[in-house]
């Protein structure tokens, strides 16, 4: 842990700016944690210190890939925890702001094929032996994203189930079909439109009506995450294509010009 640290006061003499977002956005933090273990509220204490963790992931990247990592990338990613720890889950955005979760996942999208992007192509243009197209680097940010977010919704889920998080939101849905309601066993998909309320009772005794349709656990949210990250991911593979492609053919173009000018020196 204490390379870690000393990766991050490097990163600090060489960008100031992004010591400076990083500073401000820990302290925000760490009073939020104190304000939570004060009220005993020790769930957003819990989110506040995976935050803090969340915080050293630039440099532990740095330290152990060797690479480095663009201050406005980091200072990036560093107000993306913020918005999504601790505004979306502390400060409820996610349910005062409609469609900050949707702007959350597009952002992760498009930040995860730009990690996934750099790594390959910092391999790529460090290795003699390898020669990777732009299409390749390209299909790899993407499918990087598209990874990353898969593995997301599924700490999402694995939260929800086993601690009742509720962190993938939920949709009241008016209609659906299933088979599970056919009597006969056949496969036939039953339809169930629309529906006016559903009444849940529990063994406590207690009960909960939702107007308008039943309520999603998360299926909905999911996708909804999952296609937004998409949207993320394919932006910055055609950015990452374009940037590549039009890199490889300045290289080449140099390349023909210094071999004219050599020649015309030999002639001369």
């Amino acid at each position: 842990m204490r390379k870690y640290f000393a990766a991050l006061f490097e990163q600090i003499k060489k960008d100031r700016k992004s010591f400076l977002v990083y500073s401000v956005l820990r302290a925000l933090v760490i009073v939020t944690l104190i304000r939570c273990l004060f009220t005993r509220n020790y769930e957003s204490a819990f989110l506040c210190v995976l935050s803090l963790v969340l915080f050293l992931l630039p440099s532990v990247f740095e330290t152990t890939l060797h690479i480095e990592i663009p201050a406005i990338f980091e200072n990036i990613i560093y107000l993306f925890i913020y918005a999504a720890e601790i505004l979306g889950e502390i400060n409820h955005y996610y349910v005062i702001i409609p469609g900050w979760d949707t702007m959350l996942h597009t952002m992760n999208g498009f930040l995860c094929a730009v990690v996934g992007f750099s790594l390959v192509d910092l391999l790529n243009r460090r290795s003699s032996r390898m020669k990777l197209s732009p299409a390749y680097l390209a299909m790899v940010a993407f499918c990087f994203s598209m990874t990353v977010g898969v593995l997301w919704e599924f700490f999402e889920c694995f939260m929800d189930l086993f601690f009742m998080f509720d962190m993938q939101k939920d949709f009241v849905v008016s209609q659906f079909g299933s088979v599970t309601l056919d009597p006969n066993n056949s496969g036939a998909v039953v339809q169930v439109k629309n529906i006016t309320d559903t009444i849940i009772h529990t063994a406590s005794g207690e009960s909960y009506t939702i107007t308008g349709g039943y309520l999603d656990i998360g299926i909905l949210d999911t996708m909804k995450d999952l296609f937004v990250n998409f949207i993320g991911a394919v932006v910055f593979s055609v950015i990452g294509f374009l940037y590549v492609a039009n890199r490889e053919k300045h290289k080449r173009s140099s390349r023909i010009a210094a071999g004219l000018v050599i020649r015309r020196e030999k002639e001369v």
